[in-house]
């Protein structure tokens, strides 16, 4: 059983950057990926982020050159950094792991954390 743990959200204005992370606890065997994932108020949850263990990363196109997702695996912790926030980031980012990189890429995950909310607003 995993369980996680995100931090970091709060509320922004366009332009302006927030870190968000997120700690695996419990029993973290095989956290080969480790990435978030958003949802918005009435739309359906979309992924944001993936980075396997030794690096490989993947990216939404919607925030390819502004978010950044990094990882400390001796802490099995994994980060967000994003910046340039635009109003239509706003939602609840979600961690989740998986033992295949591109599963999760697909949504695909047994364990997902709480969320953390972000809202951009001016």
């Amino acid at each position: 059983q995993v369980q996680l743990r995100e931090s970091g959200g709060g509320t922004v204005q366009p332009g302006d950057s927030l870190n968000l992370s997120c700690v695996a606890s419990g029993r973290p065997r095989n956290l080969e990926a480790m990435g978030w994932f958003r949802q918005a108020p009435g739309e359906e949850r979309e992924f944001v982020a993936v980075r396997s263990r030794r690096g490989m990363m993947f990216y939404a196109d919607s925030v390819k050159d502004r978010f950044f997702v990094s990882r400390d695996n001796d802490k099995n912790t994994v980060y967000l950094q994003m910046k340039n926030l635009k109003p239509e980031d706003t939602a609840r980012y979600y961690c989740a792991t998986h033992a295949d990189f591109w599963a999760l890429v697909g949504g695909e995950s047994v364990y997902w954390g709480q969320g953390t909310q972000v809202i951009v607003s001016s």
